[in-house]
């Protein structure tokens, strides 16, 4: 997978641009530790010449009719299939994913894509009575303009068209800030953006460090910031978006919580709850973060669990895709290792995993803790790595109540074979998604979008896709 080290280039106004000064970023493979490129960091005044493109492009963009911008993206979406294999291979040097999952990514993202350009005949307003004789209502839905969209390091390239494609569809353009962590895979769909043709300044992609993302975000002509990340980026883009009273779409931070009935299927439960824990290493929004156990099948439980977790080696995923591959970075190892220390100190017991590996790497290894208790900070807060908390409880309500009792409310997981805790739990859990007897995978013709500190708004389908508009209400009198 070794390629030559690119120096990328921002992309504005349908081009990739001459680098304006000297500030450049190395990104780095989680897995060995070696430089694999570098970006050049937006200036300020390529930040404004982004913003001040995508405004231009949005006049005309939004007055297209929307099946000639869902062509536009359906040529986009056949693009970024023939690059796949580009962006794959960035993809996996600059994250630690193996080739195989870094590709499917380009290809996942392709389809969200198109799935959006088809929501082009589907955009509808509204007729609604009026109160007045000889008086109709008609609502519209319009697009809003700029969007700037800031996209997390986990899932950069599906994140990335996640955004993107419900914004183009709407008719708004965007300006994209990738993460400084995975930058490169980016700039490929840039070059995919190029191929496809779209319309200059539709799409802007650069590398900004946080003061000139500040630039983009509170530019006059931004009318919306979308972000994934932590719930600490989420305050900071609503404070952006008091410039302007810009519209904030946010997903944070997540603990998703497992609910274990004595009557489910109890090797598919631990199969499949390690499965997404130890997927990505843990760098999901939706990963599993603490199993609430019944008390009767507890112990065996974490025996299953801890079995599943022993089985899974760590290591670089481009010599074997089987295995767990490394953290984003050393200082997200290094808070998630002082998590799992200060659990042990406060009494819960270490099942397997809990040391840093002696090689090079961000690796850290499977975790799993039981006898935890729901006031620890584990079991509070996201450790967005792969480690596991286990909790036991008595009764379904005590279960629900402890699921609940959070500052977090993404996503969640019941495990049972009895339609009446199914539907118990369906019209009681405090979060955005409730997946029963499998863990989560966001399907994009859906609505994922978390309650409490988890999120404003959302992403996925209908709704995600209206999020990208807003009103207009005409009262015609005749």
């Amino acid at each position: 997978m070794k390629q030559d080290m690119k120096q990328e280039r921002n992309f504005v106004n349908g081009r990739f641009i001459e680098p304006d000064g000297d500030a450049l970023t190395a990104i780095l493979n989680p897995a060995t530790e070696e430089v694999v490129g570098h970006v050049h960091n937006a200036s300020r005044e390529q930040a404004l010449s982004a913003v001040e493109s995508a405004q231009a492009a949005q006049r005309l963009w939004r007055v297209m009719p929307a099946a000639e911008r869902a062509v536009h993206m359906q040529k986009f979406a056949d693009a970024i299939v023939e690059a796949a294999p580009a962006i794959g291979a960035a993809l996996a040097m600059e994250s630690g994913k193996s080739l195989s999952d870094a590709t499917n990514e380009a290809i996942y993202a392709a389809q969200i894509t198109r799935y959006h350009a088809e929501w082009a005949r589907r955009i509808e307003g509204e007729v609604i009575p009026s109160d007045t004789p000889d008086e109709n209502l008609v609502l519209h839905r319009e697009p809003i303009g700029v969007v700037a969209c800031l996209i997390p390091f986990n899932f950069p390239i599906y994140t990335l068209m996640r955004k993107i494609a419900p914004a183009l569809i709407a008719g708004n353009t965007v300006v994209v800030r990738p993460s400084n962590n995975t930058p490169l895979s980016a700039f490929e769909v840039a070059r995919a953006v190029e191929r496809a043709a779209l319309p200059s300044g539709v799409i802007n992609i650069l590398a900004m460090e946080h003061a000139t993302a500040e630039v983009v975000c509170t530019h006059p002509a931004v009318g919306m910031i979308t972000l994934t990340g932590s719930v600490g980026a989420g305050r900071k883009v609503l404070e952006y978006c008091k410039a302007n009273i810009a519209k904030p779409s946010l997903e944070l931070g997540g603990k998703t919580p497992a609910i274990v009935e004595p009557d489910a299927d109890l090797q598919k439960a631990a199969r499949e709850l390690i499965g997404s824990k130890l997927s990505h290493s843990g760098q999901l929004c939706t990963a599993i973060e603490r199993v609430y156990v019944h008390e009767s099948v507890h112990d065996k439980f974490v025996g299953m669990l801890r079995e599943q977790m022993l089985a899974k080696q760590i290591g670089d995923r481009e010599e074997d895709a089987a295995y767990m591959g490394p953290l984003v970075n050393k200082s997200s190892r290094d808070g998630i290792h002082a998590m799992v220390r200060r659990a042990i100190e406060a009494g819960a017991t270490l099942e397997c995993g809990g040391e840093v590996p002696n090689r090079k790497g961000f690796f850290y290894p499977p975790t799993l803790l039981s006898n935890c208790r729901q006031d620890m900070e584990i079991v509070q807060e996201e450790t967005f790595g792969p480690v596991l908390a286990v909790l036991k409880y008595s009764t379904i309500d005590e279960a629900i109540a402890l699921a609940n009792d959070h500052q977090f409310g993404l996503s969640s997981v019941l495990y049972t074979e009895n339609y009446r805790t199914v539907m118990k739990v369906s019209n009681s859990i405090e979060a955005g998604e409730l997946y029963i007897n499998r863990t989560p995978a966001d399907p994009y013709q859906g609505f994922h979008s978390g309650w409490k500190r988890s999120g404003i708004g959302g992403d996925d389908g209908k709704h995600g896709m209206l999020e990208f508009t807003q009103t207009r209400l005409v009262v015609m009198k005749y």
